[in-house]
């Protein structure tokens, strides 16, 4: 029989097509799935209910998506903090080709513990630096993420473009295209998991335009559809970008993916600030998706996406943290209210995004973006039990009237608990399978150690 956990009298924000909330109402979870949702008490006479949680006081929404991050920056945080993209690469690239194994798992649990306190339930990382003799670093950060217990995709990188090639990586830092390729493949098929409510799955994802060649583009694409996974990369993030995309091959970033083979629904590129009207045209047509990341865009002066002109012409959009070297926070529910705001900046002013958009960017749309639509991202029947109850009923939120306003406008809310497939991974802002004290010790050891290793180089 099912083991149940039933959840009432809260307010509900479901995410589904329709929208679908409700002011006081019940989520039952039966195993690792949702069973059901609606208005009011659970039903009556529900058998192996093993906890019954009075959630007054609380939003119930979709555990939060995160579509884009780099965990290894986590021990490089803060450095660099006045830089553009390109110039804040060049900085940084020397000290993060040093990382090795221990390094890379560290940082993954601080980065994954970060975001899981703060209600993600699926979280991803790409990953691309992998300096020779550094061990296994894709296992290390799969582990991580394993025994945080969260929903997780690594997009395994790489780059074989370095300054001697034109490429911004120092020569060391580098793969040789052959070398990514069957490591990319190699981890894919030791770790890739394509059954329905998998915790692990891999994407092919080739690092960006100027640190990779036209080779390992193309060829990586072949590769993940031969495996049959997602492809991700960086794109259109700034001007600079732009620029050497036109100087290098003659076209801007989008038509130069189009020739490599990196269009398509089985895509998802990272930040995509600087587009056109035929690239946001190409992207929707092709059902390309994009993570956004409105506080690294910041940081780092890369511009504002125009994410509700994507939203309007049927691209997937989900949000991501990117990586805390230029998020130092490393939180996503902070990106709900970050996106709304940014975007009002721009040419779209007050009607840019709204409560309701943002939620639905952080949930379903970060769920469209890594193709699993059909199991997470929505509080429906049928779907993977991956929820989170917000506190809103403290001195942060209580005078807010309405939940979703309160959670997306408000102050960052607590996270009561959280669920992933039905197991608390979160509660009451604890993470419930690993030592918070430990990984921030682990942490502040492993930035130190990678800081007097680059100093002595």
């Amino acid at each position: 029989m099912a083991q149940r956990i039933v959840i009432e009298n809260a307010a509900i924000a479901t995410v589904d097509a329709t929208d679908t909330e409700y002011t006081s109402g019940h989520v039952v979870v039966a195993d690792n799935l949702i069973e059901s949702v609606g208005a009011g008490k659970a039903p009556e006479g529900l058998a192996d209910v093993v906890r019954r949680i009075d959630a007054t006081g609380h939003l119930v929404t979709p555990g939060l998506v995160n579509t884009h991050h780099h965990y290894y920056q986590w021990i490089t945080r803060g450095l660099a903090t006045d830089h553009n993209l390109f110039d804040w690469l060049v900085a940084l690239y020397p000290t993060w080709a040093r990382i090795d194994e221990r390094m890379t798992y560290a940082a993954a649990q601080g980065s994954l513990g970060m975001m899981a306190r703060g209600g993600v339930t699926t979280a991803m990382d790409h990953h691309y630096v992998f300096p020779k003799g550094s061990g296994d670093l894709s296992g290390s950060i799969i582990r991580a993420a394993r025994e945080m217990g969260v929903r997780f995709t690594l997009a395994r990188g790489s780059m074989d473009r370095s300054e001697k090639d034109g490429g911004l990586p120092p020569d060391f830092a580098v793969e040789t295209l052959e070398g990514a390729l069957a490591a990319t493949e190699e981890t894919v098929k030791k770790h890739h998991d394509a059954s329905f409510g998998a915790m692990t799955q891999i994407a092919v994802a080739p690092c960006s335009p100027f640190s990779v060649s036209t080779e390992l583009l193309r060829q990586g694409a072949e590769l993940a559809r031969r495996l049959g996974v997602r492809l991700h990369t960086h794109g259109s993030e700034t001007v600079e970008e732009e620029k050497f995309c036109h100087e290098l091959f003659g076209m801007g970033p989008t038509d130069y993916f189009e020739s490599t083979g990196w269009l398509g629904e089985d895509v998802w590129m990272a930040h995509c600030v600087h587009m056109n009207d035929s690239d946001i045209e190409a992207f929707a047509r092709t059902k390309t998706g994009v993570a956004h990341c409105p506080s690294s865009n910041a940081r780092l002066a890369a511009g504002i996406a125009r994410v509700p002109d994507m939203l309007a012409a049927g691209v997937p959009v989900g949000l991501g943290v990117d990586g805390t070297a230029s998020n130092e926070s490393g939180e996503l529910h902070t990106e709900l209210r970050n996106a709304l705001l940014i975007n009002r900046l721009g040419a779209h002013r007050e009607a840019a995004l709204n409560a309701r958009q943002a939620l639905r960017l952080g949930t379903f749309g970060g769920a469209q973006v890594l193709g699993r639509a059909s199991e997470i991202g929505s509080l429906e029947a049928g779907k993977l039990a991956d929820l989170v109850l917000w506190k809103l009923d403290t001195l942060a939120h209580a005078s807010i009237a309405d939940p979703v306003t309160a959670l997306v406008f408000g102050a960052a809310a607590p996270v009561t608990l959280s669920l992933v497939n039905g197991e608390p991974i979160v509660e009451n802002g604890r993470l419930l399978h690993v030592d918070e004290d430990a990984i921030a010790r682990s942490t502040r050891e492993e930035a130190r150690r990678l800081a007097e290793i680059a100093a002595g180089e």
